[in-house]
């Protein structure tokens, strides 16, 4: 393994910032290592009683460690807690609050997925932190917007899944009634992606004009505002033009195309690129003379059909067949890879995406850099994820004697 050296400063365009971390698991976690990698100083502040063991994010324990290696610092927690600073606080002890008051002092944003009324119990409600810093950015990543009648209930990947419409997905395809979530933490991610846009915009509002302002982030209503993107199609329309579902979408034949010895993703989009894959595959001029065809209109209604003739399609050649006549073609085509071939691809290797690292108590490990690419504050990867409390010394430093 070639080790990737850590960087020595934050290059990103946050820079600057720093923001008291008061999220955990993945949803929240993952939003605020975004803004970790952009530069931001991000602590991240984790109680003796809120774990298992030691405490700490649950995260922490997740996961099967190489032999010898320091408890708690499991492989879902490095993948979201790099560029962090971990500080151990009891914020229910005396001590701790008066720590706390401190730090929220230094910071510009409050990040925290911890239950409201949790946060009221401890002192941190919106006006409780603005008392301290009045022009903090408080964000809170919620599990349902607090105007509704789910406020303040738990929420969970699978629970938000269920709620927002994404467990109706699978149902529609294979025609099985039995509702399935699908088998990734996508409301935790994409409700950590909208935390760490919501962030910066707040941050944009506190320099144009000096005020800090409290921002929800609510999972249910993030989700099902990202699923309905697409799916909400000809019910947008008051009264309903058609039915719920983008039809090209929730399609059995919407799937990986198997080759003679592999699969290919592939999708043909404009009319010509139809005519040419299907001109590719033998079908001579049957995509022009048959009707149900014709135009994005017609093909739209038999999409269904069309897809059943890419698969009978595809299965006539090799993989590398199909990517060498497609791609001169400019016709969207790529190899689908397993998980396990992901680090060998060549794209993903030849941008570096994966970068190794040795870290001073686990030993090896594997990152992924950050995807976003700025030309003039570029993120980088400067610090390990951290040990439980590694940095409480070194931050309460920082802060001095302050009152």
């Amino acid at each position: 393994m070639t080790a990737k050296t850590m960087a020595t400063k934050p290059t990103g365009p946050l820079s600057g910032i720093r923001i008291l971390d008061l999220t955990s698991v993945v949803n929240g976690a993952y939003g605020t290592q975004i803004l970790a990698d952009q530069g931001a100083d991000v602590i991240k502040l984790e109680d003796p009683g809120s774990g298992r063991g030691e405490g700490g994010d649950i995260m922490r324990w997740a996961g099967h460690l190489p032999e010898g290696c320091p408890r708690g610092m499991g492989p879902i927690f490095l993948t979201i807690n790099r560029n962090k600073r971990s500080i151990l606080l009891d914020m229910k002890s005396e001590p701790g609050k008066r720590a706390l008051r401190k730090l929220i002092r230094s910071c510009d944003v409050l990040a925290s997925s911890v239950r409201y009324e949790g946060m009221k119990r401890l002192g941190l409600s919106y006006e409780d932190v603005a008392a301290i810093k009045p022009d903090i950015v408080f964000v809170h990543a919620a599990g349902y917007g607090s105007d509704g009648p789910y406020a303040g209930e738990p929420a969970y990947d699978d629970l938000i899944q269920s709620a927002s419409g994404f467990a109706n997905l699978l149902p529609r395809i294979d025609g099985d009634p039995a509702p399935r979530i699908l088998p990734t933490l996508v409301a935790d991610k994409v409700s950590g992606l909208f935390l760490s846009q919501a962030v910066t915009a707040a941050l944009l509002h506190k320099a144009r004009t000096g005020e800090g302002q409290f921002v929800e982030v609510p999972m249910f209503e993030c989700m099902t505002s990202f699923l309905l993107v697409e799916h909400l199609y000809d019910q947008t329309f008051q009264p309903p033009t058609g039915q719920w579902g983008y039809q090209r979408v929730i399609n059995p034949n919407r799937k990986p195309y198997k080759t003679k010895d592999g699969y290919i993703g592939l999708l043909p989009y404009t009319d010509k690129q139809w005519d040419q894959f299907f001109q590719a595959a033998g079908y001579g001029d049957l995509i022009q003379s048959d009707p149900r065809f014709a135009d994005y209109g017609t093909r739209a209604k038999h999409i269904q059909e069309l897809y059943g003739m890419i698969e009978q399609a595809a299965a006539t050649k090799t993989t590398q067949e199909w990517l060498d006549i497609l791609k001169p073609l400019s016709i969207p085509v790529v190899k689908t890879n397993t998980l396990e071939e992901l680090p060998d691809d060549p794209h993903l290797k030849a941008v570096g995406f994966f970068e190794d690292y040795v870290h001073p108590d686990l030993g090896g490990y594997r990152l992924m850099k950050p995807p976003v690419k700025f030309a003039k504050s570029p993120s980088n990867i400067r610090r390990h994820p951290p040990k439980l409390g590694e940095h409480t010394d070194e931050v309460m430093a920082e802060l001095g004697d302050e009152a």
